[in-house]
Order: structure tokens, then sequence, then C-alpha cells
């Protein structure tokens, strides 16, 4: 693969004007101060993809509010000025590399399993989470019960998104991405086992998909139209891993359709393989967010071999791929791809005892290689 393959060839999404078709995907770390604010490895940390090629770098899940929306302990935030001011350092170090960035907004909801700010979670519904917390972020045993959110806990947590994403664009982000995937709370809304609600936000699927319409409405109208906005959609879910959408095909009309009429200016498909039907048979999730939602779209799972990555895009698929384990373990991984140098394979061993910033990935010198 040479730099003349479609993976290189400029995009745009939004207002992202990208020099190639790879950029990394959001990956918690919890390398952030207790209080949330982005540290000096942090902007380390990202700096790295942006010098090893990638032309958008998309950061971690980073929580909108001081309530219930933090997921795990040094999770970053985006909630106040100070923390808004600590990614200022971030951004410039990946804009110095010549690449774009993207914060990614999160709330985790009955997920949360570590919080700096407010005790307790919430959730559409109390409804027991699935599973169990997650070690490598810091959780132990099962998922504490949430509480149902009332529709004025619901307002405020929209109004949040909007605030957050309004920080991120002073702080000198090109874009936020809204997290609506991997079962975080705005996941649970749209899953029917986690939602029983009889309200507007609970029943049909075009009910359930109402607030991440709401929440993407909600953020257009605080950054204006010059600032782009993305939405990241899953089936699966960090606790429930093989989770299908119960209507196949129709449930992703459904939700791609809403989507894309609340004024983002892109779907993030994650699925544990991109190119896999997304239904057993026929078409990827990917490929139907294009068909329905008629928005660029990103695509992300197991997408490290560069020939699967060419292939979704030539055949539009996708617009762009996102590299997770993939990039960790190539912080380069275009340059390498583009001097045809060998790919190193991940190794969990990176994610152990935590899934933090090691020291010892700060220290990898990113080089061009030579064919």
């Amino acid at each position: 693969m040479t730099e003349s393959s479609t993976l290189f060839t400029p995009t745009t999404i939004g207002t992202l004007v990208l020099k190639n078709r790879i950029a990394v995907a959001p990956m918690t770390r919890t390398s952030a101060s207790a209080d949330g604010l982005a540290t000096d490895d942090m902007a380390r940390y990202y700096a790295r993809f942006a010098r090893g090629g990638h032309a958008l770098v998309i950061t971690e899940g980073t929580y909108p509010d001081l309530l219930h929306s933090q997921g795990y302990l040094h999770q970053p935030g985006i909630a106040n000025t100070a923390q808004a001011d600590a990614w200022r350092k971030v951004v410039d170090a990946v804009h110095a590399e010549g690449s774009k960035i993207v914060l990614q907004l999160m709330h985790a909801g009955a997920l949360s399993q570590g919080t700096h700010w407010e005790p307790g979670t919430v959730a559409p519904s109390a409804v027991q989470p699935l599973g169990t917390q997650m070690g490598f972020y810091r959780g132990e045993g099962p998922y504490p019960l949430p509480a149902e959110m009332t529709l004025a806990e619901i307002d405020a947590v929209t109004a949040a998104f909007a605030s957050a994403a309004g920080r991120a664009k002073q702080a000198g982000f090109d874009g936020v991405e809204i997290h609506g995937a991997n079962g975080y709370l705005l996941d649970q809304f749209l899953t029917a086992h986690t939602n029983e609600r009889t309200d507007q936000y609970g029943g049909s699927t075009l009910d359930r998909v109402r607030l991440l319409v709401e929440v993407s409405q909600a953020v257009r109208r605080e950054v204006g139209d010059d600032f782009t906005v993305g939405m990241r959609i899953s089936q699966g879910k960090v606790n429930d891993y093989e989770h299908k959408w119960a209507k196949g095909e129709q449930d992703a009309k459904d939700i791609f359709e809403s989507l894309a009429g609340a004024g983002i200016d892109y779907l993030h498909t994650t699925e544990f393989d991109a190119a896999a039907p997304a239904f057993g048979e026929g078409e990827s999730l990917a490929a139907l967010a294009v068909r329905y939602g008629r928005l660029p779209v990103i695509a992300n799972g197991q997408l490290g071999e560069p020939d699967k990555a060419e292939a979704l895009i030539e055949r539009g698929d996708a617009a762009l791929v996102t590299l997770g384990k993939a990039a960790l373990a190539n912080p380069d991984w275009p340059l390498r791809v583009a001097g045809a140098a060998p790919i190193t394979e991940f190794d969990f061993a990176l994610l152990q005892p935590l899934a933090n910033i090691k020291q010892s990935e700060l220290e990898q010198e990113t080089l061009a290689p030579t064919p």
C-alpha cells in the first residue's frame, strides 16, 4: 500500500478538512487529575498519534457535568472552565503536529463506576446493569442499581451536553462527538431492556432515540453551524457485548434517519468487526448508516489490517476509519502503512493492571519508516 491508496486521500466531514481517512478511536485512558483536568502526559499521548500521521484524533469520553456523568476515576471532564482550559494544551499539541482533534462527550449513566463528584448513578429506568465493573478502570463487583431519571434531570443532561460542547469549541477543539454507544447513558435510553419508561422517552425505537436527537439538536444550537458535531452509535456495550437491535435493519433505519435529521455532521459506528454483517447477514452497521443516515460515516472495529480498512472505504461503506488497539500498538500506523513497514501486534499487557497512559507509551518515538 502506498500514499496513493484511498486511505491516504483527503476528505471533508462537516467543517473538518482531513489529509487522509485514518483517525484515532476514542479510548478511555483514566490519566487525568482526580478532579478531571487534562494533564501534560495526555498532551504528549495524543500528540503522538498526530505526529504518526493520523488525520484526526477523537479523544476519550469526557464527562459534561459535575453530577452523575463521570464514569471512571481519573477520567477527564469538560464540565467547568478549569477543565476546559486544561484541554487547551492537548488541543495545541495535536494541532502543532498538523492534525485535527474532536472531543468526545460522554455521560456514563448506570455504568458509572467511580466519580469525584456526586455519588450515586442514574439511568432511564431503575434497572440493574448486566455484567460487572471493569477492574482495569478501578471498578469492582456488580454495577449499582441506578435511580430512574426525572424529566427535569433529563432536561439538565441535555443542557449539560450543550454547554460542554460550547466549552469545547472555546477551548479550540475542531468538533465534538456525542457518545451514544457502548451502553452509556444515551445508549441506555436507546436500548429496550434498560429503558422501561412509559413517557415520551420510552416505548418504540423512535421514542427511545428521542433523547439522542434532542441532545444533538441542543449541541448544534450551542455551537452553531461552523463546528463539526458527530454521534457514535453501537449495538454492543461494554457490559453486554453481544447485544443486537431487536428489529434489525428496521431499527437501523429508524435510528440513523432520526439522527441524520438532528443536525449532526457524521455518524461513527463501532462493532466488534466493522466489516461484518450487522444482523447475521447482509450489510454492516457502517453500510446501513450510509444507506439510511446519508451522512459521512466513520467506521470502527478490527480495522488494523490496512487492506481491510482500504476495502471498506473503497466500497463506500465509510468515509473514514478509526483505529483503537492498532493505534495504541502503532501510534505511527499511517506512516508505517505508507512506508510498507511492519505493523506491531497489540499486546493486552498494555492495559494492565490499569488501562491508563504508561510512561513506556510516551517514550515511544514516532519515526517515518523506510520501505
